[in-house]
């Protein structure tokens, strides 16, 4: 059985920048789905936490954004190769668009699935 190989992307948006990432992410999803050997991306907005929740009770929403708000991508590649040359487009092709929207420049975790 074949592992997929994964790559984590952590965007820090700074706050008043968040309509504007989202409306690049949004032009940006399909093209980074659409990546050679791409099996699945998923974005999503982190606006839960289980802080101070009592065990086994739902997260609770956020109420403020201190000092950015973190929007995290999962991408699922059938290769390391596949993620290598995907990476290498979005970083030649948007990474200034991206960075100008964000407090620090993103976080990258990769490694193959367990």
């Amino acid at each position: 059985m074949t592992r997929s190989f994964l790559e984590h992307l952590l965007f820090q948006v700074k706050p008043d920048q968040l309509d504007a990432f989202e409306n690049l992410l949004a032009a940006l999803k399909p093209a980074m789905a659409a990546q050679p050997g791409c099996k699945n991306l998923i974005c999503f907005k982190r606006f839960y936490t289980f802080d101070g929740v009592e065990l086994g009770h739902p997260p609770r929403e956020l109420t403020k954004i201190v000092k950015c708000v973190k929007v995290f991508a999962l991408w699922q590649f059938d290769t390391i190769e596949a993620c290598g040359k995907a990476n290498g487009w979005l970083m030649e092709n948007h990474y200034k668009e991206l960075a100008k929207l964000l407090i620090a420049p993103f976080d990258i975790n990769s490694g193959y699935e367990v």
